[in-house]
């Protein structure tokens, strides 16, 4: 049988986070992945010389890109321009994005442009905790007078949180995340594959060890503690503290009467977001201007991520586009929108196609913090000393990479804490005594 301190469960971003810290922190540690290799729904495929993410990817500058400069993790890509289009009626109108393009944009009333400056500036010195109990849809109408104000403030809330409709969305992370986007995001060179080599590299720096193309089938507790994780094929290894960087539905599955811990209602409240993604890799743009557009009556975005990142070997450009999903889905219909979208904003691309990837149906997030959620998953496991959990779906008022390193870091604290503890315990006995 194989010892560690902590077993990690999953090497998505999360679980390398979680693995770093904990060895940073003087513990053996090692990470079990089921897949042939580490990153979660942050790998990147690449096809003709182009470099694909699974969906579209930007990095804040909010918990995780914090995270990575305190790991020492070298984040390489730039910042995109901001200039861009809303989609409105089917056709393209001058988003207004500075103040140029405030001015003479035709999407607003001169009313219009004055109220979305004022909140645009409000917005970055808001404290956004104060509306975390608020619907998202609640704040909007309730703060928001003009209709196309509110417009554009729903549609560049869809983009920052890849939730469709404004009514589930807690707005105080919401309006967190698009304070983050003030400053600017980052797409990434080679895309986020790369990234997630360096976040192992760091980790096997610190001493990680990491198993791939294994599945954990069971966590193995007695009298209320983590005792191992057993593998499918026969693999035991001992641990005193196992963090779950999974699905809360699988977490469920790998642990025994889950359904009398908290992770049953984590699960049960838990609430999916999924897109519809179409990435292509174009050998010339026929409308060099349409880089960045926001569907405004539509449930639509699109990005040419190439603008500020190198992502194709041969200079093709790579333009991600992204149908943010309701109840209702339909693959077909959902990827006609996109290529529609593609049509308008670049006439003759089919002639320019080098490579092309859709993803119909893509787990954004696990779960978010909504407004039918009981309780905030994690970072503990209250029935069960040593079991943690940690991803995107664990938030505590964070979104999509942000949730998954801030949770990782809260499970690797709480574990810490606990043990520090019992180490104050056994030395204020050994005084007594």
């Amino acid at each position: 049988m194989q010892k560690y301190d902590v077993v990690v469960v999953g090497g998505g971003i999360a679980g390398l986070t979680a693995a770093i810290y904990a060895a940073k922190a003087g513990k053996q540690t090692i990470v079990i992945e089921k897949q042939d290799r580490l990153g979660g729904r942050a790998i990147s495929n690449k096809k003709h010389g182009a470099y694909f993410n699974l969906g579209g990817h930007a990095l804040y500058k909010g918990d995780a890109y914090a995270t990575f400069m305190e790991l020492g993790v070298n984040v390489q890509g730039n910042q995109p321009s901001t200039n861009g289009y809303g989609l409105w009626k089917g056709k393209l109108i001058t988003l207004p994005a500075n103040m140029k393009t405030l001015l003479t944009t035709t999407l607003l009333s001169w009313k219009g442009k004055t109220e979305l400056a004022s909140w645009l500036m409000k917005l970055a010195k808001m404290d956004t905790r104060e509306y975390d109990r608020m619907s998202l849809r609640e704040w909007i109408e309730g703060n928001l007078h003009d209709p196309m104000v509110r417009n554009i403030f729903y549609a560049l809330s869809r983009t920052a949180s890849y939730v469709a409709g404004p009514d589930l969305p807690a707005a105080g992370p919401v309006l967190g995340q698009l304070q983050n986007a003030l400053q600017g995001v980052i797409y990434l060179d080679r895309g986020w594959g790369q990234l997630v080599e360096t976040l192992r590299q760091t980790a096997s720096d610190h001493g990680v060890r990491f198993v791939t193309h294994c599945k954990v089938v069971s966590i193995g507790v007695q009298s209320g503690n983590v005792q191992h994780v057993l593998c499918e094929d026969g693999t035991k290894i001992d641990a005193r503290n196992v963090i779950l960087a999974t699905s809360p539905s699988i977490a469920c599955q790998l642990v025994p009467f889950a359904e009398r811990t908290a992770l049953h209602t984590w699960k049960e409240q838990a609430v999916e977001i999924t897109a519809a993604c179409l990435d292509v890799a174009l050998r010339r743009l026929s409308k060099p201007k349409h880089q960045l557009i926001y569907g405004i009556d539509q449930t639509v975005f699109l990005s040419n991520q190439s603008r500020a990142a190198y992502l194709s070997d041969d200079g093709a450009q790579v333009v991600s586009l992204i149908k943010y999903r309701g109840k209702e889905n339909d693959p077909d219909r959902d990827l006609r929108e996109l290529e529609g979208l593609l049509d308008l904003a670049q006439p003759g691309w089919r002639n320019e196609l080098a490579a092309k990837q859709y993803l119909p149906d893509i787990t954004v997030s696990h779960d978010f913090m909504h407004m039918n959620r009981r309780e905030q998953p994690g970072p503990a496991v209250p029935e069960i000393q040593g079991l943690y959990v940690a991803g995107d779906w664990a938030a505590h008022g964070e979104l999509l990479a942000d949730a998954a390193t801030a949770s990782a870091k809260r499970a690797v604290q709480h574990m810490l804490s606990l043990e520090g503890k019992e180490r104050n315990a056994r030395y204020e006995h050994r005084g007594i005594v």
